[in-house]
Formats: structure tokens, C-alpha cells, sequence
């Protein structure tokens, strides 16, 4: 797991012109349309792991990109993300990165946070994850100027459900997957924050071979997809 964005905010570390005046006298069938209107202009922040930076796809496949390209359809005029992430990442490392990466005055629209696969492949205690999932959670509602009605927590997929899981337990990694994602969502639920579950979503992979990517290990561009058609209604429910 090696692939950091071109956009992480971090060394260490995606996503007119002018018309010529028709004559009165002659006739188009493509007339000039008008600029779209958007409601608002929203930065995003996407903080997390190789899930984030779309590990094995497209930059632009992955699911930051896709969300601010549905936000975008959806009338709010969406830069491309900013992203913290890269694969293999914990808790902690992501926070010794944030920490070093001197963007703590830095605010965003949108804050989206997906972390804790790698504490678990790991085989790391919960109880620092917890700790640390809480720490990360608290900096993503300072990234969003204190707005925790514009921070998302998306929980981890089950990676068992993948090609790559061939030769392990896949029941004690939907276990254990399962025992992560309770902890973010409880933390979640007391900071009264947005959770999407996406778990289940993932789980589709075992079955669906499109939805994984060229490594059997993370999700295709469709996964995706279906991930953001999970996650953009509620980020919309929140503008």
C-alpha cells in the first residue's frame, strides 16, 4: 500500500470559452446556454487511508472525487478535495501526519473522516484506537470551523470480503471489522455527528467481481460509486 495523492496537503504524503456572435440571419440549432447557478462554493477535506486516496484507481475515481462531482451535480459548486490520506495509514500515523502538516488554521465546507483498517490488519488495540479515533474525529470538527453538522464519519469496509482475503478467516474479519466500526459509531453518535455505513455496501464485493480493483484488495471505481450514492444524500441533507 504505497499511493499518496498528488493533492495530500503533506510532503510526506485530485480533482469557458468565449462564443462567436451568430449573424441575426443565420440559424443554429446550439444556442449559447446560460452559466449554471450554484447555491453556495464548498471546499472539501477528505481524511483517511488508501480507501481515501482510491488505492488501485483513477485519483478521480475515487470517492472524495466522486462525492464532489455529485455535490457539483446537485446545484453546490464543489472544488476538488483536499485530501490527508495515504495507504496503510492508522490512527496514529494519520495524526503524526495532521500534526506536522501545519494546516491546522485551515477551514473546509466539508470534512469527510474514514480511518481504522489498518489498526485492525494490524492487529492493534482497540482501546488506542478508540483514543485515537476520537482525537481525529474532534480535529475534523476543527477543519469544519466547529460545524459538526458538515463533518462525516464513513465506517471501515470489510476488506475480508475481497479476493486478497483468500486464506484467511473472512467471519473473524467481519467480526473484528464489525468490533472497529462499533467504536466509531458510538464515538460518532456522542459528537451528534453524521455516520454513514458503507460496511455493507462492501460487503457486495464478494460476489460482484467489478467492484473490485486490478490488486483483489480495494474497491473498483463502481464500489465507489455505490459508496457516494450511500454518502451524498446525507452530506446533501446537511448544506
Amino acid at each position: 500500500m504505497k499511493k499518496i495523492l498528488a493533492t495530500i496537503l503533506i510532503t510526506y504524503g485530485l480533482f469557458g470559452c468565449n462564443k462567436q456572435i451568430q449573424s441575426p440571419v443565420t440559424p443554429t440549432s446550439n444556442p449559447v446556454k446560460p452559466a449554471p447557478v450554484y447555491a453556495d462554493n464548498l471546499t472539501y477535506l477528505a481524511l483517511g487511508d488508501s480507501y481515501t486516496i482510491g488505492e488501485a484507481v483513477e485519483a478521480t475515481k475515487s470517492f472524495p472525487y466522486q462525492l464532489a462531482a455529485q455535490l457539483k451535480l446537485s446545484g453546490h459548486l464543489t472544488g476538488n478535495p483536499d485530501i490527508i490520506a495515504r495507504t496503510g495509514w492508522t490512527t496514529g500515523e494519520l495524526i503524526s501526519v495532521i500534526n506536522a502538516s501545519g494546516t491546522a488554521s485551515k477551514k473546509y465546507s466539508i470534512v469527510t473522516l474514514l480511518i481504522g483498517v489498518n489498526n485492525q490488519y494490524r492487529g492493534n488495540s482497540k482501546d488506542v484506537y478508540r483514543t485515537e479515533f476520537i482525537q481525529l474525529l474532534n480535529t475534523a470538527i476543527t477543519y469544519a470551523d466547529g460545524n459538526k453538522n458538515h463533518v462525516f464519519v464513513v465506517s471501515i469496509p470489510d476488506w475480508g470480503s475481497t479476493p486478497y482475503a483468500n486464506g484467511y478467516d473472512r467471519n473473524k474479519i467481519a467480526a473484528d471489522i464489525d468490533a472497529f466500526n462499533a467504536i466509531n459509531k458510538a464515538e460518532t453518535d456522542k459528537q451528534g455527528v453524521a455516520y454513514i455505513d458503507i460496511t455493507t455496501i462492501s460487503k457486495k464485493a464478494a460476489t460482484d467481481a467489478s467492484l473490485n480493483a486490478s490488486d483483489g484488495l480495494h474497491p473498483s471505481a463502481a464500489m465507489y460509486s455505490l459508496w457516494v450514492n450511500a454518502i451524498a444524500p446525507v452530506v446533501l441533507s446537511h448544506l
